[in-house]
Protein backbone atom coordinates (compact mmCIF):
# COMPACT_ATOMS: atom_id res chain seq x y z
CA UNK A 1 0.00 0.00 0.00
CA UNK A 2 1.39 3.44 -0.85
CA UNK A 3 2.75 5.51 2.04
CA UNK A 4 0.08 8.12 1.31
CA UNK A 5 -2.51 5.95 3.14
CA UNK A 6 -0.36 4.98 6.13
CA UNK A 7 -1.39 7.91 8.35
CA UNK A 8 -4.74 7.21 10.04
CA UNK A 9 -5.51 10.87 10.64
CA UNK A 10 -4.82 11.80 7.03
CA UNK A 11 -7.13 8.95 5.97
CA UNK A 12 -9.86 10.59 8.05
CA UNK A 13 -9.17 13.89 6.27
CA UNK A 14 -9.35 12.14 2.88
CA UNK A 15 -12.73 10.71 3.86
CA UNK A 16 -14.00 14.17 4.81
CA UNK A 17 -12.65 15.71 1.59
CA UNK A 18 -14.48 13.05 -0.42
CA UNK A 19 -17.70 13.72 1.48
CA UNK A 20 -17.38 17.48 0.91
CA UNK A 21 -16.76 16.92 -2.80
CA UNK A 22 -19.78 14.62 -3.17
CA UNK A 23 -22.01 16.95 -1.14
CA UNK A 24 -20.89 19.90 -3.27
CA UNK A 25 -21.71 18.09 -6.49
CA UNK A 26 -25.09 16.97 -5.13
CA UNK A 27 -25.87 20.51 -3.99
CA UNK A 28 -24.94 21.95 -7.37
CA UNK A 29 -26.81 19.39 -9.47
CA UNK A 30 -29.67 19.13 -6.98
CA UNK A 31 -30.57 22.74 -7.67
CA UNK A 32 -31.25 22.01 -11.34
CA UNK A 33 -34.95 21.86 -12.08
CA UNK A 34 -35.10 18.70 -14.20
CA UNK A 35 -37.60 15.86 -14.04
CA UNK A 36 -36.59 12.52 -12.55
CA UNK A 37 -35.64 9.82 -14.99
CA UNK A 38 -34.63 6.17 -15.13
CA UNK A 39 -30.95 6.92 -14.52
CA UNK A 40 -31.43 8.72 -11.19
CA UNK A 41 -31.69 5.61 -8.99
CA UNK A 42 -28.81 4.01 -10.91
CA UNK A 43 -26.66 7.06 -10.25
CA UNK A 44 -27.58 7.10 -6.54
CA UNK A 45 -26.86 3.40 -6.06
CA UNK A 46 -23.60 3.70 -8.01
CA UNK A 47 -22.52 6.61 -5.82
CA UNK A 48 -23.45 4.62 -2.71
CA UNK A 49 -21.37 1.63 -3.81
CA UNK A 50 -18.43 3.85 -4.79
CA UNK A 51 -18.62 5.63 -1.42
CA UNK A 52 -18.77 2.35 0.51
CA UNK A 53 -15.74 1.02 -1.39
CA UNK A 54 -13.72 4.19 -0.91
CA UNK A 55 -14.56 4.50 2.78
CA UNK A 56 -13.82 0.80 3.27
CA UNK A 57 -10.42 1.31 1.71
CA UNK A 58 -9.64 4.42 3.74
CA UNK A 59 -10.81 2.98 7.05
CA UNK A 60 -9.94 -0.71 6.66
CA UNK A 61 -7.20 -1.02 4.03
CA UNK A 62 -4.13 -0.55 6.20
CA UNK A 63 -5.60 -2.13 9.38
CA UNK A 64 -6.54 -5.25 7.42
CA UNK A 65 -3.04 -5.56 5.97
CA UNK A 66 -1.53 -5.14 9.43
CA UNK A 67 -3.93 -7.69 10.91
CA UNK A 68 -3.24 -10.27 8.22
CA UNK A 69 0.48 -9.61 8.69
CA UNK A 70 0.18 -10.69 12.31
CA UNK A 71 0.30 -7.19 13.80
CA UNK A 72 -3.09 -7.33 15.49
CA UNK A 73 -2.54 -4.61 18.11
CA UNK A 74 -1.17 -2.18 15.52
CA UNK A 75 -4.14 -2.96 13.24
CA UNK A 76 -6.66 -2.18 15.95
CA UNK A 77 -4.76 0.95 16.96
CA UNK A 78 -4.61 2.19 13.36
CA UNK A 79 -8.35 1.61 12.88
CA UNK A 80 -9.25 3.31 16.17
CA UNK A 81 -7.03 6.31 15.35
CA UNK A 82 -8.61 6.61 11.89
CA UNK A 83 -12.13 6.54 13.33
CA UNK A 84 -11.14 8.94 16.12
CA UNK A 85 -9.63 11.41 13.65
CA UNK A 86 -12.72 11.22 11.47
CA UNK A 87 -15.00 11.60 14.52
CA UNK A 88 -13.15 14.76 15.56
CA UNK A 89 -13.51 16.20 12.05
CA UNK A 90 -17.21 15.28 12.08
CA UNK A 91 -17.72 16.99 15.44
CA UNK A 92 -15.99 20.13 14.17
CA UNK A 93 -18.24 20.14 11.08
CA UNK A 94 -21.36 19.60 13.22
CA UNK A 95 -20.29 22.41 15.57
CA UNK A 96 -19.77 24.69 12.57
CA UNK A 97 -23.24 23.86 11.28
CA UNK A 98 -24.78 24.70 14.65
CA UNK A 99 -22.80 27.94 14.94
CA UNK A 100 -23.72 29.09 11.42
CA UNK A 101 -27.43 28.67 12.07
Amino acid sequence: MPNIFKNPYVNGVYAEVYIVAVASVIRYFGSLNVPDNFLDPIAVLSLFVLSAALMGYLFLGEPLQLYLGGEKKQAISFFVRTVTGFAIITLVVLAAVVLVR
